[in-house]
């Protein structure tokens, strides 16, 4: 039976990825409700954007009234939840935009959620669902081990952006227990693929690297994250709406640990065979790369297990990192926008 999914953040990275999966993979309709801000879009949402089983309403997530009209209007059956404010880096520099969107705007739409969800029929209840979207980071620091996280791992978030997500966690949680309403949570590794913001640290070191600027690395570039294609993930997001359990939260990995400086050398790497000519004066990409003082707090380690949602569910991912990188790279080669705001990022990067 089809549905109707709202979908929080439809036009950001992860989103809009969904939205197309959804749209050209299944026979359910989309309502994406975003506030379209600096990290959003709209041009990955072109393909589905006339499809009838498409609709957009720009809305703030902390606008409880705004969030009360659109489940009214259009009766959905299930809620993913993606909005976030989810650049590390901006949460240091400040953190109150994260609070807001994270935390206060999880509230709202957990509250408006609840509401609408009180008005359904028993039947309309027993198929209701509200899937939060999270992350890895929320289980903090793994330095120095080789262990990984799993759905039932203590919560030690070291950052304001992790520290908020783990916030809005614990929210959903307690909305589920004091509420009944019938939540799950995902927590995703690392993503990457097309149309991901460009201050992210892939399509950022393309596009440094195509202008011949320095290709900066954080430290020693040694820091670990969990690298997950996107196309990948939000299969896995909706095998998890469609089948997993109320209540229960699962990882979604592809157990592919990379370090920030293999991620930027596999770049380098893929530039001399897809982009060969190179700007003048550059003998080789990997020339370009430069450490630059590290971030405070910045996490060694984050991995997790994906265990759970590979025995449960029957979820495997299909990309293998070699090819998904390559298609990456050549994605953002023959789609990046090299415009002047691209191009003046330079002391704001990701990972």
């Amino acid at each position: 039976m089809s549905k109707r999914i709202l979908i929080t953040g439809g036009s950001g990275f992860i989103g809009s990825a969904l939205i197309r999966y959804i749209i050209n993979h299944a026979q359910d309709s989309v309502i994406n409700i975003d506030k379209l801000t600096y990290a959003a879009n709209q041009s990955a949402l072109k393909e589905v954007e006339d499809n009838p089983c498409y609709a957009f309403e720009k809305i703030d997530i902390c606008d409880l009234k705004a969030l009360e009209t659109v489940f009214e209007k259009y009766q959905p059956d299930c809620v993913i939840h993606l909005a976030a404010e989810s650049h590390v880096d901006r949460s240091i520099d400040g953190p109150s935009a994260f609070i807001q969107s994270n935390i206060v705007g999880t509230y709202s739409l957990l509250e408006a959620a609840r509401h609408y969800y009180y008005t359904l029929s028993a039947e309309k209840q027993a198929a209701f669902r509200f899937l939060h979207v999270s992350t890895d980071e929320v289980y903090g620091d793994t330095a120095g081990e080789t262990t990984l996280s799993t759905e039932t791992s203590p919560y030690a978030p070291s950052s304001p952006y992790s520290a908020s997500k783990a916030s809005a966690d614990h929210l959903v949680r307690a909305w589920h227990r004091t509420y009944s309403l019938p939540i799950m949570i995902a927590h995703c590794a690392n993503n990457y693929g097309p149309y991901q913001y460009e201050e992210k640290l892939i399509p950022l070191m393309i596009t440094h690297a195509l202008d011949g600027r320095p290709l900066p690395i954080y430290g020693d570039g040694q820091q670990i994250r969990d690298w997950l294609y996107v196309d990948d993930h939000v299969r896995a997001l909706y095998l998890v709406l469609t089948q997993g359990n109320v209540g229960e939260s699962y990882n979604i990995s592809a157990h592919c640990e990379k370090t920030n400086l293999d991620i930027v050398h596999t770049i380098c790497d893929l530039l001399e065979q897809l982009a060969p000519n190179k700007p003048a004066g550059v003998a080789y990409y990997r020339d370009l790369i430069v450490h630059v003082t590290d971030r405070p707090g910045h996490d060694i380690r984050y991995a997790i297990n994906a265990g759970k949602i590979q025995r449960e569910l029957g979820w495997q991912p299909l990309e293998k990192f070699p090819s998904a990188m390559m298609k990456t790279v050549q994605w953002y080669l023959n789609n990046l926008n090299r415009s002047p705001k691209s191009a003046v990022i330079n002391k704001r990067f990701e990972n």
